[in-house]
């Protein structure tokens, strides 16, 4: 099974150099004709009519090397002859009978050809056709001799390594704002890896492996680089994808042998990025035993558990999906450190808008802090991407500085896109649109659970043509039921603003229900928040894989129940609406005010609603 298709891939290559060697004699071909065919060609003529030229006065040089006489005609004009053999060519010219005098006014020059020359005229004609068929022979079979060898290679290690003398490139603690618990908890895997002796000479036993939890973009990769990068130690990178290949037992002989490499750089870390690509439930996807995917799984197992006591090799994991890993895995002996990343907070996103920022140039009013309080939920790849794209939006106004606007002008576009200049609203589509996100903005501005209003617009970003953007004034861990239902109210402002002013309804608003119909349903069956219901969680959540996608969900609860799920969702929902609706129409002159204010500036930031919402 293994060998089939190693085969196929050598005469693959084999037949790939060989129509590339066709054509490259083809261009040869190809170029010596036009060279050829480019150069000038010389009139053959007997020793008659060159004696009759020299007669007549026609001739101006004659160069003899050899048997071949080149000559040169006053004109121009060039020709070649050949005398007799074994004859000198004077003696040849006086049994013509040339004319004496007309042969003085010709310039002949005998040149006498060298042995290099003669030699080369005589075998080159021969020995370039063979020389040219020995080297493409020789270069097919070098082609073909390193498929093969490929072939052989196939089952090594792909992971890439960072050298720690390397001070260029080199990642430390002080690279990676935030996450100082994470941090606190891996100074301890760099002592180690710095000093293992104090560990082992105590009976400490060496902590095999880190698994680095948290949302994307929060820093795991990063972080796992600091660790290498303090304790000065090699970092053997590699993604969990490149375990896998379609041929049987490649992934397990990847890992056997990356770990052979680690452990001969020992002290040293491997970090397998994104492990839940090998590392998901083994049983849950299609093969069973024999699947590559958990056989490549079985010898990461086996590496980790193998390690003898004083070997210094430490291995760290990234992945966003703790959940579906194997419980295998996370055994104490295998990884017995599971560090968690959370999105940072308003302090620690403070810090790394300072760190990305650090090499660019920037305005002396630049206030981060106002950039941190505005951009709650953001990772640290968000961060980066959004200082990124500040700068970005100052050279493209043609500024050799970022300005405070370029950052704030940069959060909603990471947000929610880019601005869609180009899609333009008809009066009749822009009236809708004022008055569908005045609705949101003045039920969030009435509702004491709810986010201030930061940012009301109708210009379209994204897949969005309008937006109200609601930021809270403090990062929050808990949220609770009341504001869950006051948000609720806000997605359907829209819906009954529109409903309310024009008495019809648009498509505009189905984002706002699907939101509010899934919030509904997770006060129901997930948080326990319905007074009908109780405490109770409906729905097994565990995922079924097929192909890595999610196929199927446990129901565990029955049809009445389902019926009983459905009518608090509706409850809940129909509420919401009833709220809402009640807000637009007590406040309709505000709600006209804002919908006014929207049509003619098409934006309303934070001051200019605040002082809106002022007015009596």
């Amino acid at each position: 099974m293994r060998i089939v298709p190693s085969r196929c891939i050598i005469m693959g290559n084999f037949t790939k150099q060989l129509m590339y060697g066709f054509a490259a004699l083809l261009l040869l071909a190809a170029a010596w004709s036009l060279i050829s065919g480019s150069l000038e060609e010389e009139k053959e003529v007997s020793l008659s009519e060159l004696i009759a030229q020299i007669n007549e006065g026609t001739v101006s040089k004659i160069t003899v090397s050899g048997d071949n006489v080149s000559v040169e005609l006053k004109d121009g004009t060039k020709e070649k002859a050949m005398k007799e053999a074994g004859t000198g060519f004077s003696e040849t010219l006086a049994n013509y009978a040339v004319s004496q005098e007309r042969l003085k006014e010709v310039n002949l020059t005998i040149a006498e050809p060298s042995g290099f020359v003669f030699w080369l005229g005589a075998v080159l004609p021969f020995l370039a056709p063979m020389l040219l068929i020995g080297f493409f022979i020789w270069w097919t079979a070098r082609q073909v001799q390193r498929g093969s060898m490929q072939a052989f290679t196939f089952g090594q290690s792909r992971a890439r390594l960072v050298d720690p003398e390397n001070e260029k490139g080199k990642i430390t603690f002080k690279d990676v704002a935030g996450a100082k618990e994470a941090k606190e908890e891996l100074k301890e895997i760099v002592d180690f890896l710095s000093n293992p002796k104090k560990f082992i000479d105590i009976g400490a036993r060496i902590p095999r492996g880190v698994l680095l939890m948290g949302a994307p973009g929060t820093g795991k990769t990063l972080l796992a680089k600091a660790v290498a990068g303090e304790a000065g130690v090699p970092f053997f990178q590699i993604s969990g994808s490149e375990f896998v290949e379609m041929f049987v037992g490649v992934g397990a002989s990847r890992v056997r042998d990356l770990f052979k490499v680690a452990k001969k750089a020992g002290p040293a870390i491997v970090f397998i990025d994104e492990i839940d690509a090998v590392g998901r439930h083994r049983g849950a996807g299609v093969g069973g035993g024999n699947d590559e995917r958990e056989q490549t799984l079985n010898q990461i197992l086996v590496e980790m558990d193998g390690f003898e006591t004083d070997t210094a090799v430490i291995v760290m994991a990234a992945t966003n999906r703790p959940d579906v890993l194997d419980p295998a895995l996370l055994r104490p002996g295998r990884f017995d450190r599971r560090v968690i990343l959370d999105l940072p907070d308003i302090n620690d996103r403070l810090d790394i808008l300072k760190v990305h920022a650090k090499n660019k140039p920037l305005d002396k009013d630049i206030e981060f802090r106002l950039v941190a309080e505005r951009t709650p939920g953001f990772s640290g790849a968000d961060l980066a991407n959004l200082i990124n794209e500040a700068a970005i939006l100052a050279a493209r106004h043609n500024r050799k500085s970022v300005a405070q606007m370029d950052l704030i002008q940069s959060i909603e576009k990471v947000m929610l896109g880019p601005e869609r200049k180009s899609h333009i609203l008809s009066p009749k589509e822009k009236e809708i649109s004022a008055y569908h996100e005045a609705g949101h903005a003045l039920v969030a501005a009435s509702l004491p659970n709810c986010d201030p209003v930061h940012k009301v617009s109708i210009i379209a970003r994204g897949r969005a043509a309008g937006y109200t953007l609601k930021l809270p004034s403090e990062d929050r861990h808990l949220l609770s039921r009341s504001y869950f239902y006051d948000e609720i109210a806000v997605a359907l402002g829209g819906y009954a603003a529109e409903k309310l002013i024009f008495n019809d309804l648009t498509t505009g608003p189905h984002s706002d229900l699907e939101k509010a119909t899934d919030l509904a349903r997770d006060l129901v069956t997930r948080y326990g928040m319905s007074d009908k219901l109780g405490p109770i969680v409906f729905g097994d959540r565990q995922e079924m894989i097929f192909l890595g996608k999610e196929i199927a969900t446990e129901k565990n609860y029955s049809e009445e129940t389902a019926q009983s799920i459905d009518s608090e969702i509706t409850a809940i929902i129909q509420a919401a609406h009833k709220k809402a609706r009640e807000i637009i129409t007590t406040r309709r002159k505000k709600l006209d005010e804002i919908a006014a204010r929207l049509i003619e500036k098409e934006t309303i930031e934070k001051d200019a609603f605040a002082a809106l919402m002022a007015t009596a």
